[in-house]
């Protein structure tokens, strides 16, 4: 089975293939530039390196959120457009879960964090390694997981763009606490190729892929406090 997967759930936009969890090729970029400019340059670049065309792609993959509202949109509208084109199946990756992927310590928690603005977090917590779930992907305040961590017996690592600010507010109360190192924080297109492949069962119509964002983006918020006011 090849695998197309993306991520462009954040600052950095990434692109792979794989033949079943096999990385054929892959592209990382962090240049400043729009997801919308970069993404499907990428996307040719590594089918040429893989030796493959779109046509021999038999699943595609993205990570779906949470994450940048404007990343994630774009992110599942190419796939949604790719896999529709090639009338393929597609499927979407939790953010978290592929940042979580990253771990390899094993007999261990890994708590995906990303920074979440407004002085939250979206997270989830997993066991490492075999990327157990033991928490749902949620919205919270860092401060807010600090009973969690602190319940758990083996070591808890924290992963994502909002490891850092996390650690910062749990360290002096949660011993068992650390940060995985840098090179194995951050979500790739790699580990969205290798859980799709995990997960290809449940893959879906392009139809049925949706961005899931966990709360409302900033417009829908300011649109709703315009409505609120009117009343």
């Amino acid at each position: 089975m090849k695998i197309l997967a993306i991520d462009s759930s954040a600052i950095a936009c990434s692109v792979a293939v794989s033949v079943d969890a096999h990385i054929l090729a892959s592209d990382l970029v962090h240049n400043g530039l729009t997801h919308s400019q970069t993404l499907m340059p990428m996307v040719d670049k590594v089918l040429r390196q893989a030796q493959c065309s779109i046509h021999d792609i038999d699943l595609f993959a993205v990570t779906n959120g949470p994450g940048s509202f404007t990343g994630v949109r774009i992110g599942v509208a190419t796939i949604k457009g790719l896999a529709f084109a090639e009338n393929k199946p597609c499927i979407g990756i939790s953010t978290l879960e592929a940042i979580a992927a990253n771990a390899d310590t094993p007999d261990a928690i890994v708590v995906a964090c990303m920074d979440a603005r407004r002085s939250q977090i979206y997270t989830a917590t997993f066991e490492s390694v075999s990327l157990n779930r033991l928490s749902d992907d949620e919205a919270v305040a860092a401060a807010a997981i600090a009973d969690r961590v602190r319940a758990y017996e083996k070591p808890v690592y924290l992963s994502g763009d909002g490891a850092s600010l996390t650690y910062d507010i749990l360290k002096d109360t949660c011993d068992n606490v650390s940060l995985l190192p840098e090179n194995k924080r951050f979500q790739n297109a790699e580990k969205v190729c290798q859980l799709a492949f995990l997960n290809a069962q449940n893959a879906i119509d392009s139809a049925l892929l949706v961005p899931t964002y966990l709360r409302p983006s900033q417009a829908e918020r300011e649109l709703k406090k315009r409505k609120e006011m009117k009343v």
